[in-house]
């Protein structure tokens, strides 16, 4: 997975009565694009340092998530 800042990361929800959530990429932990990512959450403002698992997906800035 790779992701650049304005990037969008989106996690689906995968137990039951979770949501999917979407965050904006705000840093980038390598050179290269590759996790962690901190992340401002849409939903609330927080922010988080992520390590996306294999319900995450990044959607490149200025496409339709």
């Amino acid at each position: 997975m790779k992701a650049a800042v304005g990037d969008k990361l989106v996690v689906e929800g995968t137990k039951g009565g979770n949501l999917r959530r979407t965050g904006l990429v705000i840093e980038v932990g390598h050179l290269d694009g590759s996790p962690p990512y901190r992340v401002r959450w849409l939903d609330d403002g927080r922010e988080s340092l992520v390590f996306p698992g294999p319900d995450a997906r990044v959607v490149p800035a200025g496409h339709a998530s």
